[in-house]
């Protein structure tokens, strides 16, 4: 069903390019599931439609109705899903994994899938990857890389909407705090060390 969910998707977002949410994310994120599913369990079928369909609706990060992005994909994607055939409890199911994704909308993942599905996600906010990300996304809000002065924020509230390198300390960094399975946990391990070792070289090149 990957290439279907992949058909809808690219429908909806149409023109729109966001190189740090495309159809290679989805991707990456299916994949990442996949290898936590299984240790973790869950059900495929929900976890691969939640992966494919969980950006579905990807409004920019500075647009007032990101807040409502989630649970936007997962109307969507439970629309979609019914048209489809797939059988009730599955939608409900994907529609639960989807709406719980997102970081920002504070929604509890009650399910192993959701689990599954959020801690795939988030694994693509850490290590190298999630660096890129976090500078692709800064660079579409016309953000600085760092504040020149004081880039770790040790003498100014960090400001991530301001500076890409906030956005490590504000978010990033606590992302892999909240991931739900013990098989998670250990795939972000390699992947913060990086990112410290990342921001700490930043840090001593740009030292005036």
């Amino acid at each position: 069903m990957s290439a279907a969910y992949e058909a809808e998707v690219l429908r909806v977002w149409g023109d729109a390019v966001d190189g740090a949410h495309d159809v290679w994310h989805l991707r990456r994120v299916w994949a990442l599931a996949r290898r936590i599913a299984a240790v973790e369990g869950g059900d495929l079928d929900v976890i691969e439609a939640a992966c494919f369909l969980h950006d579905i609706v990807n409004p920019p990060k500075d647009d007032p109705a990101r807040v409502r992005a989630a649970a936007l994909s997962a109307a969507h994607a439970s629309a979609f899903l019914s048209g489809c055939g797939m059988v009730d409890s599955k939608v409900k199911a994907v529609a639960h994994a989807i709406e719980a994704h997102s970081f920002s909308a504070g929604v509890r993942a009650q399910s192993v899938e959701a689990q599954v599905v959020q801690d795939a996600d988030r694994l693509e906010a850490l290590g190298a990857l999630g660096i890129a990300r976090c500078f692709n996304v800064s660079g579409q809000m016309n953000a600085a890389l760092f504040h020149g002065g004081d880039p770790l924020g040790q003498s100014r509230a960090l400001d991530d909407r301001a500076y890409a390198l906030d956005h490590f300390e504000v978010k990033l960094l606590r992302v892999a705090e909240t991931l739900n399975t013990a098989t998670a946990r250990e795939m972000a391990q390699e992947r913060v060390a990086f990112m410290k070792s990342f921001r700490d070289q930043l840090v001593s090149e740009i030292a005036v």
